[in-house]
Parts: structure tokens; C-alpha cells; sequence
């Protein structure tokens, strides 16, 4: 029956609430949109002959096509599909050539220093921080940008317009306050704001970007020049989004992170640990606003998206009264402030995209289908933004949005035929086909396969939608009643923590996620094992009692019960006194206290790593942290220790510097209120079966240099005698030659003859006391440096100088995370 036929014989005024829709899925403009998605990937950055040749073969053909006599003029489709190569191509040249018009790109090649007016086209963001070396690389304000005039060296002003980033050394300020500092004002810039910068020019570091140049600019405490304020588009976007962000601020730390970035996309307040532990359990896409944010705000004015076909008879729009050209307007509004306010975001476009072709059918009267509306939404994003078609980003949305369009129904039915009911079949068809359609693609980028995604995306989604519903209430209500606004921000903390307490749980399982070969052939390596899983699913549904099983293992793999862990792995070995974590070029040592309770010395570049090397081991409580010095490489991982353990206190060196680790340590230690002490020489000490005795550095007077460390933090390392089930271990942090020989003259250089374990200073580097390390004549020498690292840790003089006494060594980067197992008698090694 035709649809006004059914709407007619409703006898409502507002038609049909259920019109039944039959008929096959549409894919009449599949084949067209992915051919302008290939089009413009492959033509944006070949030469302009190679595109116009693209565009004049595709016309001609397409002619050719169109004028063939009527009666096979079946191939319509194909000279359809022919008009949008042409078109994508003729887009993607267009934008391809941006970034190699004008003089900016010569000038970046010449690295010359300019003055230049930039125009913001996204919003700024803060780099997380880095460990580079010793040290952690100072914050960079990366601001994506358009220069409109340029200044050359000569004086000559040319006005261009041409696609730039732009980095904005800052320094420390804006990593420790983002308030009413001037550097966080270069955080606070909307786009379409103008700005004049010195600075100085560099190619991108790869080709076939879509920017043509890097201007750095040396900022210091400097606020930005604006030459032009922004759009009061953007003003009042912006102004909605700082009204959001004041209405949870008081939130907890995770709910206040978490709720701006479901609603505006704002993820400014979310930590690094946050993030890891989103990314670890396949909850990016919750993290920051995507389609499924627009999605479910649409549902409001037009139903549930589940019920698609019969949604414009759903929601609030009929319950107001609203015709289906109204309602259709009302959602265009919606969509339009929907982009500007959370910006124009891959899967936001796609998004605003999808549902605005949706709109457009609904508003015609049309029989509509989201198939044809999603290949609608990709063909139109191509040729708007061609550089749409290499993002990682766009692709797994289109992906997502294709899985639960064409998988996930096919698949709920067939749970439901299995006795499921209907709304968690629902669920679990969604989570899966995204899932098995994503995966994938998200191995490309993280080399590692999340075995938690889907039931956490399963738990997550009940609070999906009512932290996104409260938060846009919170949104709208901000900037006329802040206190109701604080309130429904309040309410929509709750989901919000719940979403972020997932995340937690997830990543903190032993067994989250497995490594996987990254690049395209582990895709299409993933891509094989999935369907294989998949075959083998079918199968399994017949009989309950193997999926029982298989549920258990799977179950077993991911909570991996320590004695189970074991037995399998062989991981850690029984009796393990002391184990050196793989934790790249830096330093993590973890010494048995107990069961489940270990000291753990030093704390590694990278909190995810020393986090994953505790939890392998089963460290839960740790009565002490001990930092032997200041230096990124050996305390920058220690949100990786605190994490979810139990933490008795943290000990440094008295030489607080660098300055700014000194300050990160002391930060993290008053978030966790942990007590924060200073370690010297003479200090005894035990916990369980572990003692230890710190013999460097000397102590001093309060209120002066920390005797002995005249050579810097290095020097400075504090240094420990440990015993333990008759073994004599000697960690040395990274005590250079001049402490080693004051170590060597001091009142413990007895203790330390014929060690049986050495934890060789400063990853084995040539800066070694010969004499001392003679002195010492260690039965094991341990040494911590990451794989190929630039500094050509270990020297091969050290391994040499050690292996001639006898000793044995062992290094990270070739032998992973090493185990000292046994007693004083018979000493055992094992590796990871």
C-alpha cells in the first residue's frame, strides 16, 4: 500500500504512528559514494595533470554513457557513479592544492622566520605530556589555523589563504592552571578568531598533509595579538561551552572531565590515566561528542533511532502537535547548532549529515531509508571536505553507523529466534557488529585488540544517553538560570561517573586487551580471525553447553586468576624476590614485601607500563614508593603505581630538581594524600621479608645543598642496600662516575663488596667508576633501557667491564622484564 494510502486510513490527523515500510535495502548510492571516497583519497595530493586527466576520462565516459540509444540505458548508474569520480576529484584537486599554493610553503622549506595573521579553525588544545630522555617535553598549544597575510622577509605583504598548525611554546603555566593566565588564553581562542604571530616557518613532517606549514611561535607568558575577534556564531557557541564547563566544575574529578566531552566535545579536564583507560576498553568514542550524541538528541523531536522507520510519528514533535515539514525544519535548526557548537568534527559532520538527509526525505513526504541516507551523508562530506577520506575517525563512524544499520538487525533477529530478549538482543547485535566492523581499523592505530569492548560498551550504553541528555539541559539552561544548570549537570554526573567507572574496571582486568600486529595487514589479519570467530559462532549457538564454555575461557582470559596465571604463562616465577620492569628507556624495579605488596623503586617514563608490570605481578598494596631522583624517565609513571593500589608513602632525593618533576611528584602525591618524605643515607628499613638500607645520599643540614650532589640529580640518585631471603641487591639509580667514588670512600663501601644483584647506573652508559663497579663485583647485573634508544644505552665498554668479572647481564630491551627468584645460595632468573 503506498505510504499517504497508510497515513489515510490511520484516521489520525498526524497519519500512521507504525507505517510498515517493505522492500529490500536501497544500495543504488553505495557504489557512488564509495567511489568519491576513493577518488578523493587517492587524488588530493597528485599532480594537477593527473587530476585533470581523472576529471576529462570521467566526463567523457559518463557522455559516452548518457548517449548510448534508450534502450540500454540500464547503464545510467554507471554514468552516475562516473559523475561523482569526476566531481570528487575536481574537489579533492582543489583542496589538495591548497597547502602547495602561495609562498608559505617555499618559505617553510627555507624555515624563515615571519609575521603573519593567522585566522583559528578549530579549537586549541594542550599536548599531553611527553618523556623525552631525562626530561618531559614542555607543553605545546597546538592551534589549527589559516594564514590570510603574510609578511616575508623583505617587507612585501602578500595575502593568501593557506592551511597551517601552529605550535605555541607556552611553558609551564598552562600545564599547571588553565585560569586568567596568559598562557591559557591561547587556550580560551574560538575559532574564527584573527591573530598576528612572529614565528618561525617548517615543513609538516610527513607529505600528503593537508596543512603546508608548522609555525612555531615562542610565547612564553605572552598573550596572543587578536587582530579580529571571532563570529558571533562562534561567540555564543563559545559562551554556551564556558557556561557548561562552569556548571560542572564542582563535579567529581571524572564526571567533570567526562560530561563536556560528551556534550560539546570539550576533553580538556580528562587526565591521560582517563583516556588510557577508554582507549583500553574501546570507550574512545563515548569520551568526546560523535553522531551517537546528535542521535540521541534528535530522538527527542523524532523517536528512538531503533524504531527509524516509523520515527517521525515518535518523540516530542507529535506530542507538540508539529506537522512533518516543521518537525523536518525544527531538526535542521537543531543539526546546524549541533556542528557549531561541538564543532566540525569527523563523525559530527557525519552525523549532522545523515540525520539532515533524513530530515530532507521526511520533509518531502518521501519513503525513507537510512542506507541510501548514510551513503548520501559520505558522497556530500567527501566533496565538502575531500580530506574527510583519509581520517581514521570518519572512517570508523561511517563504519559504525553501516554496522548497526545492516549487521546488527540481522544479527538481534537471530538472537531473538535464540529466546534473548528483544531489547538486549538489541544491545548486544549493536555493540557486537560495531565491534567485529571497527576492530579492524582500530588495530591500524593501537596495535592491540580490546577483549572487554563490547560488554563494557554493553554496561556503558545505559548511561550513554542520560549524561548526553542532562548535559545538553545543563547546556541550554547555563547562560540564563546557572544554578538549575549546575543541577542538571549534577544529575548527569552520575552516568557519567558510572561510564567512567567502567572504563576503570575494564582496563584495570589483567587480561583487557591483547597485542596485535599493527598496519593494514593486521587489519586485514584481525579482520580474517573475526570472521573466522564469527563461522565458528554460528555453530556454537546449536549447543548451549560449549558457548557456556567458551564464555569461560574467555572469562579466565580476561580476569587471569593469578595461580591460573602462572601455571599458564609462567608469569612471575614462584618465589620472586625482585623483578626489573620493561618500561622502556627508564627505570621501575618492584621488590616482594609480601603477597600482593611489593616497594617499588622508581616509576618509568610511562604510567601504562609500570601499571601493566604491577598488575601482571599481582602488586596491590605498596607500603612505599621510592623515587631515586627527579629525572621524567624515573617518575613520570607514578599515576601508573597509584593507581588503584594501595600507597603507604612516596621517598625522594632532597635535590628537588628538575623543578618541574619535583612539582608533578608533589602534585600527584596531595591528590592521593599520600605523605611525601625526603630519603638520606643512614635510613633503615623493612617491610615483610624486605629490608633495606639507603647509603647515598649523604644527609644535610635543612635549608642547604644535599651534600655529595654537587653533580646534579643524577648524582643526587638515592641509592639502597636491599636484603632479602639472603640476597644482597644494590640499586644504584643513576649515580654517575664522582658519587660512585664518594659511595666507594664512605662507612658502607664494606657492605657493598660481592653483591649478589647490581642495578646498573644511568642504563649502563659509558659514565661508569670501573674501579668501584670492580669493587662491587656483582653475580647479576641488571640493566634498564628501552629498545633502540638514541642514547646507545647500554655502552657496550660497561657490558664488557661487567662481563669480565664474571658477571651476568641482562638488559630490557633485549631480554623484556627480568625476574631475581631463589635465595643467597641459588640464585634464579627468570624473563617475562
Amino acid at each position: 500500500m503506498p505510504r499517504a494510502a497508510v497515513h489515510a486510513a490511520s484516521g489520525h490527523r498526524l497519519g500512521a504512528a507504525h507505517p510498515r515500510q517493505e522492500g529490500p535495502a536501497d544500495l543504488r548510492l553505495v557504489p557512488p559514494a564509495l567511489a568519491a571516497w576513493a577518488t578523493a583519497a587517492l587524488v588530493l595530493d597528485v599532480p594537477t595533470g593527473w587530476a585533470v586527466g581523472v576529471v576529462t576520462g570521467s566526463l567523457l565516459l559518463a557522455g559516452a554513457l548518457l548517449l548510448v540509444p534508450p534502450r540500454i540505458r540500464s547503464r545510467a548508474p554507471a554514468a552516475a557513479l562516473l559523475l561523482c569520480v569526476a566531481a570528487s576529484a575536481t574537489s579533492a584537486a582543489s583542496h589538495g592544492a591548497d597547502p602547495r599554493r602561495g609562498p608559505v610553503p617555499e618559505l617553510a622549506r627555507r624555515y624563515a622566520t615571519v609575521t603573519a595573521e593567522v585566522q583559528v579553525t578549530a579549537d586549541p588544545r594542550l599536548t599531553r605530556p611527553r618523556v623525552r630522555g631525562e626530561r618531559a617535553a614542555p607543553p605545546t598549544v597546538l592551534i589549527e589555523a589559516d594564514v590570510r597575510r603574510l609578511s616575508e622577509p623583505d617587507g612585501t605583504a602578500v595575502t593568501t589563504r593557506t592551511p597551517v598548525l601552529v605550535l605555541v611554546d607556552v611553558g609551564e603555566g598552562a600545564q599547571r592552571s588553565r585560569a586568567a593566565s596568559a598562557p591559557s588564553r591561547w587556550l580560551g581562542l574560538l575559532p574564527t578568531t584573527r591573530l598576528r604571530v612572529t614565528a618561525r616557518m617548517a615543513p609538516p613532517r610527513k607529505g600528503g598533509d593537508r596543512i603546508a606549514a608548522v609555525l612555531r611561535v615562542r610565547a612564553g607568558s605572552r598573550p596572543p595579538r587578536t587582530s579580529a575577534p571571532p563570529s558571533t556564531a562562534q561567540r555564543l557557541a563559545g559562551g554556551l561551552r564556558a557556561g557548561l564547563r562552569e556548571a560542572t566544575e564542582d563535579l567529581a574529578p571524572d564526571a567533570s572531565a567526562l560530561l563536556p566531552g560528551l556534550v560539546v566535545g570539550d576533553t580538556s579536564r580528562v587526565t591521560p590515566e582517563l583516556e588510557e583507560a577508554f582507549k583500553e576498553t574501546d570507550l574512545t568514542h563515548t569520551l568526546a561528542v560523535s553522531g551517537a550524541n546528535f542521535t540521541i538528541v534528535l530522538a527527542l523531536l523524532l523517536g528512538p533511532p531503533g524504531l527509524a522507520q516509523r520515527s517521525e510519528r515518535r518523540g516530542l514533535a507529535p506530542r507538540l502537535g508539529l506537522h512533518l515539514r516543521t518537525t523536518a525544519l525544527l531538526g535542521g535548526v537543531l543539526a546546524l547548532a549541533f556542528v557549531v557548537v561541538c564543532r566540525p568534527d569527523p563523525s559530527v559532520l557525519r552525523a549532522a549529515a545523515f540525520g539532515s538527509v533524513a530530515l530532507l526525505a521526511l520533509a518531502t513526504g518521501r519513503r525513507r531509508s537510512l542506507l541510501p541516507a548514510l551513503a548520501t551523508a559520505v558522497l556530500l562530506l567527501v566533496l565538502y571536505d575531500p580530506w574527510l577520506s583519509r581520517s581514521y575517525g570518519f572512517l570508523l563512524s561511517v563504519l559504525a553507523t553501516g554496522a548497526l544499520l545492516t549487521v546488527a538487525p540481522r544479527w538481534s533477529a537471530v538472537l531473538r529466534r535464540r529466546r534473548v530478549p528483544p531489547r538486549l538482543a538489541e544491545a548486544l547485535a549493536a555493540a557486537g557488529a560495531a565491534q567485529a566492523l571497527c576492530a579492524p581499523v582500530v588495530v591500524v592505530l593501537s596495535q592491540r585488540v580490546s577483549l572487554v569492548g563490547v560488554p563494557c560498551n554493553l554496561l556503558a550504553e545505559f548511561a550513554v544517553a542520560p549524561a548526553t541528555v542532562l548535559g545538553f539541559a545543563a547546556l541550554a539552561t547555563a547562560p540564563a538560570a546557572m544554578p538549575l544548570a549546575k543541577g542538571l549537570a549534577w544529575c548527569g554526573g552520575w552516568p557519567a561517573e558510572w561510564i567512567a567507572g567502567i572504563a576503570r574496571t575494564g582496563a584495570a582486568l589483567p587480561g583487557a586487551g591483547v597485542d596485535w600486529p599493527g598496519g593494514w595487514g593486521g587489519a586485514a589479519l584481525l579482520a580474517l580471525a573475526t570472521a573466522g570467530v564469527l563461522l565458528a559462532g554460528r555453530r556454537l549457538v546449536r549447543h548451549p553447553w560449549w558457548c557456556g564454555v567458551c564464555a569461560l575461557l574467555l572469562v579466565l582470559a580476561v580476569t587471569q586468576p593469578p595461580p591460573l596465571a602462572r601455571v599458564i604463562k609462567g608469569w612471575p616465577p614462584p618465589g620472586w624476590r625482585m623483578v626489573m620492569c620493561d618500561v622502556g628507556q627508564g627505570d621501575a624495579l618492584v621488590l616482594a614485601a609480601g603477597e600482593g605488596t611489593a616497594v617499588v623503586v622508581d616509576a618509568g617514563p610511562d604510567p601504562a607500563l609500570v601499571d601493566h608490570c604491577l598488575r601482571a605481578l599481582g602488586v596491590t598494596r605498596v607500603p612505599l614508593v621510592l623515587l631515586t631522583h627527579l629525572h621524567a624517565d624515573h617518575v613520570a609513571g607514578l599515576p601508573g603505581v597509584l593507581r588503584g593500589r594501595s600507597v603507604g608513602a612516596i621517598e625522594t632525593t632532597a635535590l628537588e630538581e628538575p623543578s618541574d618533576q619535583a612539582e608533578f611528584v608533589h602534585r600527584q602525591a596531595a591528590r592521593r594524600h599520600v605523605p611525601l618524605r625526603h630519603a638520606a643515607a643512614g635510613e633503615q628499613r623493612r617491610s615483610g621479608p624486605l629490608s633495606w638500607r639507603v647509603v647515598w645520599p649523604p644527609p644535610s643540614p635543612p635549608g642547604t645543598t644535599p651534600a655529595g650532589t654537587e653533580g646534579g640529580p643524577n648524582d643526587a640518585s638515592v641509592t639502597l642496600l636491599v636484603r632479602t631471603a639472603g640476597l644482597r641487591l644494590l640499586l644504584l639509580g643513576d649515580l654517575e662516575p664522582p658519587a660512585q667514588r664518594e659511595l666507594a670512600r664512605s662507612p658502607a663501601a664494606a657492605e657493598l663488596e660481592g653483591v649478589d644483584v647490581l642495578k646498573v647506573a644511568h642504563h649502563g652508559s659509558a659514565h661508569q667508576d670501573f674501579a668501584f663497579l670492580r669493587e662491587v663485583a656483582p653475580r647479576l647485573a641488571l640493566i634498564s633501557c628501552g629498545e633502540d634508544n638514541t642514547y646507545g644505552h647500554p655502552a657496550p665498554g660497561t657490558v664488557s667491564a661487567l662481563r669480565a668479572q664474571g658477571a651476568t647481564v641482562l638488559r630490557t630491551d633485549r631480554d623484556g622484564a627480568v625476574a631475581v627468584a631463589g635465595t643467597g645460595r641459588e640464585l634464579r632468573v627468570a624473563g617475562e
